[in-house]
């Protein structure tokens, strides 16, 4: 799977190569791709579309940064972990 950043005026996007979405509200959407942890901030976010079987993500709103980050080996892991006991 690949990864593809598009935008048309800022205001409506769509990514591939999605893993996961961790969260998203009107002012941030933070998700899991490819390439690392990738955060959206700005206004009127909305998560349009998600289809995690193909990798893609539609969004909606004004898009003011975009961080990519780098995920460390074990957060995944711990992540999951921290979950798992809560439920438990």
């Amino acid at each position: 799977m690949s990864h593809k950043l598009s935008f048309t005026n800022r205001r409506q996007g769509m990514v591939t190569g999605v893993l996961d979405v961790l969260s998203f509200d009107e002012k941030l959407v933070v998700l899991r791709s490819q390439c690392g942890v990738i955060t959206f901030k700005g206004e009127e976010m909305h998560v349009k579309q998600l289809d995690l079987e193909k990798g893609e993500l539609e969004m909606t709103g004004r898009v003011d940064q975009v961080i990519y980050t780098e995920e460390s080996p074990g957060s995944r892991k711990k992540g999951r972990s921290v979950l798992k006991h809560l439920l438990q």
